[in-house]
């Protein structure tokens, strides 16, 4: 035996072959280039010497003098090729045999006859094997071209040198020829360094079968079966199995003997691979054909270990120090089949993106093991870095069992178990075509892939922790909310009740509902006796019923609606426990659903299944915007019948609907909505403004109410409700109204005010004296100033009276310090109104819009002026018309008070000739009927000079077929129809932070508004029982780029985050990124090294190539999208690129 083996190779054919040499007791030499340092085939060999020059590693490992010199100086006496680089090459071979160093393999000779395609064909033919018709070799496309149309299409070219699909292409049609031959000479000539190829005829649905055969040099030949190879992706080999399933054993037998037959026909030694293809289609199925002789080791050799018990790469090194077959205990009437295998190559070849390979680093690594499970890799570990100079194989999974299925069953089980983080990979779509009926059946051929394309659909790795970690990293690094408010578990805080944190420690909110039943409330009595009989017991109902607005207008107030599904469902099981006495909880609709989707990556529709699912005694309350649901502007009829449908199926028991200028005409398709359910309530509401008690009032009065309550009677209302927005209803107004509304109608009544002037205690129980039905109310902590009354305030008032809520006080008051802690925790979304304000009666600001108002004046740098904009919205109210101010038509005036304000423009001037300034579109659209007619009629002549000369853009009311038929379908397809209609801006964000970084909806909220802190062990609660732990180790400083090392654990395992520092400078040259915006931007598609094929000023067609790139051992042309002129070369001469980046412009035609 040798004593010392030089592996010409690297990554995991270089570690296979340390491993059989170590067995076999000699030392091992590893080469590398400067780019494959960290590889890991370097540090396994007992010695590793640089090769090449830096900028250029693969050219290293093509260098034969390189080798010959690192073999020479290291004393090694043997050169092992293993495959791919200089594996076929006979220089290497010669150079080696001069230095008198053995090349393990065959001779110079055979390397030349076996190795060059159109030789073996030639030798094959001497041999009398089937062979496919094919051309002489040529670098001349017009001679190629001519010999491809003698031949008859469909043809292949291929590379004279070839081997891995290097410089191969199937054609198919003579036009499609002249571009294959250059992609594939180009090819041929980078990965081979010889552009030679030759045209050969192709065959219909062939299955690729190639014979495993092993030669000693006293001319004995063995072949160790066949392998089935069809599985292929651009003639690369996917997933190998030994032996071929369901192959006719007389074909079994004639592939095995021709095998042979070739071998010895070249005189061949050592371990090589005879390739067939075997027609299963048409007039030649069942027959075979030899395609080429590969005169080394392969990748898939495995399988063939597998089932043989050979170890082929030690017999290769025992072949070539001399020993014989015999003395490898190897005969052809020993050799045995033992059970099945097979392969999977274990890629970054990215399935979603035409499996271009991706770079990058690997940020975690679990490998899979157990029974009948082999790995051979050797480039893959936790912070390998993956370049796109070599190969995309990172690891190959061979896995065998007593039969097909069985190999097939152990290679899912194995793929399960891989969990590789930082780069995409192929996992998803080996799974997928694993899991193929017709793959478990063994009806392969090479056209599997290309006749399933639903494989490309294969479910990827959810890979929930990687997406949380960047997620909570890059909140940590940036700090988007400040510094973290640290503090208890609100939970903590709550009263007990059966099934909470103190019974079941470990339950997260997201568990779903604990098996302890809850008493029955308000909604038993509306399952059972319909929302007539809801509305008439309500009627007779003697307490005062109470509605609690914490679940979301108290936070939509105060908080600028950014409570957190988590949040209320934590308290949700509490309420339904200690307080199934309330008549309804208020926790959907308005802005919850908006903010919900562009601010906190969650989907409103998940937060209503869930405290439906939490709360099954209290009726769910929604705020609903007539037409306009829960949007900003009408939607045609589809929309509001489909969203009600939804909602009422998904857990809404009660509708509150309102028009923003109280148009029951806007409201009617919403209330018909909610009748045609069956199980829902219609409230329909008289929005509130003004004063009724003034004098000098003439639009809102009491009359004019009252019309209004008549006309929502008529439109088929449950329930009449008054919206107060602003908190204007004054004691005396709520007795006279409250009381008029129940003398004239038959209806409960429900009343809905804010506290901003902090006296409206005083106006809920005038009502309760005149005998309104219901009153909202929140939790004191989440109560006064722009939410509403405080519920345990209310309740002690009423308690031992006539009205008396029913409501416990001391429960009541429980739920407080719950609400407290977790207001703490959204300290940065306080509105900033630390007290009542009596402004709000010459303002009429309503309670959510005052907070968000005061929100947005300081991100306009005009918090100072705050005074100057509720003056400014007063007088903007007035310009407008006196409108009832309610979303969407308060917005109408906000916007209009703070442009006045930015502009410091005196409000009777912009009244006076608006045409001289700019308006916002929501105040244009307002003026042309967007939201329809105020009830005092338009103001004119502003209104038409403010229209004057500009272009109106009216919400589009028309829907698409697909639209329909989306809205047709419950549950799912529906909510995304809806979500995608309603708010597509909103939506997606929401889409790409799920994408990015999942279900953040899981994430304790401390954790998602400001991020991890140092050494504490925070838990990620990812479904039942699945909880990941986390701690943040240490952030490192920015580097040039402005990127962050975030050094945390997940589950004890070290991971490291690459995330940016937002406050940083880049001090790096930014390569410039393609816009999608623009179709004539074209971008490079993945990394690698980009040549642009055409210059400025050049005319091109859509699909012609303007460049070439190249990773990875592939090479592809990058196209034009338009055509066009090209304007801009942004790169030049050959530049290494990531994807996405700008390779040039077209300016299109």
């Amino acid at each position: 035996m040798f004593s010392k083996i030089l592996v010409a190779n690297r990554g995991e054919i270089a570690i296979r072959a340390f491993r059989a040499a170590y067995e076999l007791g000699a030392k091992t030499v590893a080469v590398f280039p400067y780019e494959d340092r960290n590889s890991i085939h370097r540090q396994k060999s007992d010695e590793a010497y640089h090769i090449g020059e830096e900028g250029h590693p693969v050219r290293a490992y093509l260098d034969v003098a390189e080798i010959v010199r690192v073999a020479k100086e290291s004393g090694a006496d043997a050169i092992y090729p293993g495959y791919g680089f200089l594996s076929e090459n006979p220089d290497l071979a010669r150079a080696a045999e001069a230095e008198g160093i053995t090349f393990v393999g065959p001779r110079a000779e055979i390397l030349e006859l076996a190795g060059n395609k159109v030789e073996a064909l030639r030798a094959a033919r001497r041999a009398g094997i089937p062979t496919l018709e094919s051309s002489d070799p040529s670098s001349d496309k017009e001679t190629l071209i001519e010999a491809a149309e003698k031949i008859g299409f469909p043809v292949f070219v291929k590379a004279v040198a070839g081997g891995g699909g290097r410089g191969m292409r199937r054609v198919e049609k003579p036009e499609q020829l002249a571009e294959a031959l250059d992609a594939a000479m180009r090819e041929a000539d980078t990965a081979f360094g010889d552009p030679t190829v030759f045209i050969e005829q192709a065959v219909l649905r062939p299955r690729h079968i190639e014979v495993q055969i092993l030669a000693d040099n006293e001319g004995n030949i063995v072949h160790l079966f066949e392998r089935d190879c069809s599985l292929q992706r651009r003639h690369q080999k996917v997933i190998e199995i030994a032996p071929a399933p369901h192959l006719d054993e007389e074909i079994r037998d004639a592939l095995h003997r021709d095998a042979v037959k070739f071998a010895k026909e070249l005189g061949y030694v050592n371990a090589g691979t005879v390739e067939f293809l075997v027609d299963t289609a048409g007039e030649r199925a069942g027959q075979h054909v030899f395609i080429e002789m590969n005169p080394r080791i392969q990748v898939e050799h495995t399988v063939t270990e597998e089932i043989t018990d050979v170890d082929l790469v030690q017999s290769q090194l025992r072949i070539a120090a001399g020993e014989s077959l015999d003395d490898l205990g190897i005969s052809q009437d020993a050799l045995r089949v033992r059970g099945a295998a097979l392969q999977c190559r274990i890629t970054t070849e990215d399935p979603a993106n035409d499996f271009r390979p991706d770079v990058g680093k690997v940020s975690a690594y679990r490998s899979a093991g157990g029974a009948g499970v082999r790995l051979d890799g050797g480039t893959l570990y936790a912070g390998a870095e993956i370049s796109p100079h070599f190969d995309s194989m990172l690891v190959k999974l061979t896995c065998r069992g007593r039969d097909y299925t069985t190999a097939v069953h152990r290679a899912r089980r194995a793929l399960a178990e891989f969990r590789i983080r930082g780069i995409a990979t192929n996992i998803q779509f080996l799974q997928a075509v694993l899991h193929n009926p017709d793959f478990l059946a063994g009806d392969v051929a090479t056209d599997f892939i290309e006749n399933h394309p639903d494989l490309l659909k294969g479910k990827g790795s959810a890979d929930r922790g990687t997406r949380a970690l960047n997620y909570l990293a890059e909140v940590t690094v940036n700090k988007p909310h400040g510094e973290r408010i640290d503090g208890m578990d609100p939970r903590d805080k709550l009263p007990h009740y059966p099934g909470d944190k103190r019974d079941e420690p470990f339950r997260s909110p997201f568990d779903g509902p604990s098996s302890h039943e809850v008493p029955s409330g308000w909604r038993q009595v509306l399952q059972e006796q319909g929302p007539e009989g809801f509305a008439r017991t309500l009627r007779n109902y003697e307490p005062l019923a109470v509605t609690s607005t914490t679940f979301r207008d108290a936070h939509q107030s105060l908080l600028a609606t950014r409570v957190r599904t988590r949040d209320l469902l934590a308290a949700a099981p509490a309420y339904a426990h200690l307080l199934p006495g309330l008549l309804s909880v208020e926790a959907w609709g308005g802005a919850t659903y908006d903010v919900a989707l562009r601010f906190l990556g969650e989907d409103p529709w998940e937060r209503l299944r869930l405290l439906r699912e939490a709360m099954p005694n209290i009726p769910i309350q929604m705020l609903l915007r007539g037409r306009n649901t829960v949007g900003y502007t009408p939607y045609p009829v589809e929309v509001t019948n489909a969203f009600v449908a939804e909602a009422a199926e998904t857990g809404v028991d009660i509708f509150r609907i309102f028009d923003a200028l109280n148009d029951v005409e806007q409201m009617r398709p919403a209330i018909e909505a909610v009748r045609a359910t069956g199980t829902a309530v219609a409230e329909v509401t008289l929005c509130y403004t003004g004063n009724l008690l003034d004098p000098q009032e003439n639009v809102y009065t009491l009359d004019y109410y009252l019309d209004l309550a008549q006309q929502c009677v008529d439109a088929g209302a449950h329930i009449l409700a008054i919206k107060d927005m602003a908190g204007l209803l004054r004691p005396e107004a709520a007795r006279r109204l409250v009381a008029a509304l129940r003398e004239r109608f038959d209806l409960p009544v429900h009343l809905h005010t804010h506290d901003t002037a902090g006296g409206q205690l005083a106006t809920l129980l005038a009502a309760a004296e005149a005998g309104v039905d219901a009153v909202d109310a929140a939790s004191a902590s989440m109560a006064g100033t722009t939410s509403q009354v405080s519920g345990s305030a209310l309740v002690a008032a009423l308690e031992n009276t006539d009205r008396d809520t029913g409501l416990d006080l001391d429960t009541v008051s429980d739920m407080e310090p719950y609400w407290e802690v977790v207001r703490s925790i959204y300290k940065p979304f306080e509105s900033g109104l630390t007290g009542p304000t009596g402004r709000v009666y010459r303002h009429e600001i309503p309670g959510g819009q005052l907070s968000n108002l005061r929100q947005q004046a300081i991100a306009l740098g005009l918090g100072e002026k705050f005074e100057a904009i509720e003056d400014m919205y007063h007088a903007a109210d007035r310009m407008l018309g006196h409108l009832v101010k309610v979303t969407p038509s308060s917005k109408v005036v906000g916007d209009l008070a703070l442009q006045l304000v930015g502009m410091d423009v005196d409000p009777a001037e912009f009244e006076a000739d608006p045409r001289k300034f700019d308006i916002p579109d929501s105040v244009i659209n307002f003026l042309a009927g967007e939201l329809g007619t105020p009830p005092a009629g338009w103001p004119e002549p502003f209104r038409s000079k403010a229209l004057e000369g500009r272009t109106v853009h009216l919400a589009d009311e028309e829907l698409s077929e697909q639209d329909v038929e989306e809205l047709a379908q419950p549950g799912e397809v529906r909510r995304a129809a809806l979500n995608r209609l309603l708010f597509p801006g909103p939506t997606r964000d929401y889409q790409n932070s799920r994408t990015k970084y999942g279900d953040i909806s899981l994430l304790h909220t401390r954790d998602f508004l400001y991020g991890l802190k140092q050494d504490h062990e925070h838990v990620i609660s990812l479904g039942k029982g699945v909880r990941l732990l986390v701690t943040l180790q240490a952030i490192s400083e920015p580097d040039e780029k402005g990127m962050r090392t975030v050094m945390v654990t997940l589950n004890g395992q070290l991971r490291l985050l690459e995330i940016r520092d937002e406050s940083v400078k880049s001090q790096a040259v930014e390569t410039e990124k393609a816009d999608t915006s623009k179709p004539g931007h074209v971008a490079a598609p993945f990394a690698g090294a980009v040549t642009v094929t055409v210059s400025e000023g050049a005319k091109v067609a859509a699909g012609d190539s303007v460049a070439t790139i190249e990773a990875m051992k592939m090479e592809a042309s990058i196209t034009a999208p338009v055509s066009g002129t090209v304007s801009r070369v942004a790169l030049a001469d050959t530049a290494h690129v990531s994807g996405g980046d700008l390779v040039l412009v077209i300016d299109p035609e």
